[in-house]
């Protein structure tokens, strides 16, 4: 095989989005063959372009009409989906998140540990962004000394109530499994365990349709533990505008700010600790200078991310973000929300299944219209009754 059929199921907003890039040809070696989605309003502009449409993931995995699927539907739908292709031999992208839950994200990576021999992604695109990329790289140097503190406050997620209207499956504990920590926030999450590795205690207070008619959180802030001492905060909300994005790392070596489009560092000539043991001063912190490091978006970051799946295919690269990496940022989004609702400290690793349970009473107590979508012979809610 020199060139990699490729199957996109959903068309919704991210659906299209990866349509439009791979149907010009911004992923060599990779051709759009088949899409599917329940709407034939929404695969016929690609069924006019010479593309093969089914009526559902199911048909499409089944028809043997392509080698990998990227799934771009509703998060309940990922798991299900994606064990099919498995089962079927096809390799699989999934759009975030990994799965609703972690419980059932761990099913898939299961089915996937089945067959090593095939490729299981996630769309994780911010870590092939530079900014991030060149963070990491501090962290790991030990420029910043050892770390004490992370904050990201992610507030500039601002959605309106047209926004959570636009689909009968948004911001419901059934369609979507959870708020903004699961769906706007997950990708900053994500980078966040990159980067620092999972928190091992978190502390979660969240708000349920503070700003919005929704019954999800709209509003999180979480209080975090990481291994050897670093405290975090993060923050995220749908509600605020204008909306703030500022990462935040601090150590004692220096701080770093990634605000604005902007990747400041601002460097202690001295360790903060050591200074402290040794100054005579009282007040006196240790001499500083200042750097802003520069740096450029990625272009194309969801293509580039897919032309690494396809070089882990054909010449078997290492993935940039494997299967097994979507699960931290699951468990993180879910372990937050249910250390509100059960005001109490959750240490991390987790055992998914408390979430599992907790997350069927929200959909049964739930008092939104139950959305159920059919993805071929499996339920679009099938993975909350396993």
């Amino acid at each position: 095989m020199d060139t990699v059929r490729l199957g996109l199921i959903g068309l919704g907003n991210i659906g299209r989005h990866h349509a439009a890039y791979l149907l010009d040809g911004k992923v060599p070696r990779c051709e759009l063959r088949a899409v599917a989605a329940s709407a034939e309003a929404r695969t016929a502009p690609y069924v006019a372009r010479g593309l093969t449409a089914f009526p559902d993931g199911l048909a499409l995995i089944r028809s043997e009409a392509v080698d990998a699927v990227l799934i771009a539907t509703p998060h309940p739908t990922h798991v299900a989906l994606g064990v099919a292709a498995l089962e079927a031999g096809l390799h699989v992208m999934v759009e975030k998140p990994l799965a609703a839950h972690k419980a059932d994200a761990e099913r898939l990576l299961a089915a996937a540990r089945q067959r090593p021999h095939l490729q299981l992604a996630g769309m994780f695109q911010l870590r092939i962004e530079p900014r991030y990329a060149r963070i990491r790289s501090l962290l790991q140097s030990g420029e910043l000394g050892t770390l004490q503190r992370v904050t990201w406050i992610n507030t500039d997620w601002f959605r309106t109530e047209a926004y959570y209207a636009s689909g009968g499956w948004r911001a419901t504990w059934q369609g979507e499994g959870g708020g903004v920590l699961l769906n706007q926030c997950l990708h900053n999450l994500d980078v966040l365990c990159w980067l620092m590795g999972s928190p091992r205690r978190v502390r979660g207070f969240v708000q349920m349709g503070r700003w919005h008619d929704i019954e999800v959180e709209d509003e999180a802030t979480a209080h975090l533990e990481f291994a050897g001492g670093a405290s975090g905060l993060f923050v995220g909300s749908t509600g605020e505008s204008p909306g703030t994005n500022r990462l935040e790392l601090v150590g004692t070596r220096g701080r770093l700010v990634l605000e604005n489009q902007r990747l400041n560092l601002i460097r202690n000539e001295f360790d903060a600790l050591e200074w402290s043991k040794t100054t005579t001063s009282g007040f006196t912190p240790p001499p500083v200078w200042n750097c802003e490091l520069p740096f450029e978006n990625h272009p194309a970051p969801h293509a580039a991310l897919m032309q690494n799946f396809v070089a882990a295919i054909l010449d078997g690269t290492a993935l940039i973000a494997p299967g097994e990496a979507g699960l931290a940022s699951v468990e993180l989004a879910n372990a937050i929300v249910y250390s509100s609702l059960t005001e109490s400290t959750v240490d991390l690793p987790w055992d998914g299944v408390a979430w599992e349970a907790k997350l069927a009473e929200l959909i049964s107590g739930s008092t939104r219209q139950k959305v159920v979508r059919s993805i071929g012979t499996t339920d679009f809610a099938a993975s909350f009754r396993r």
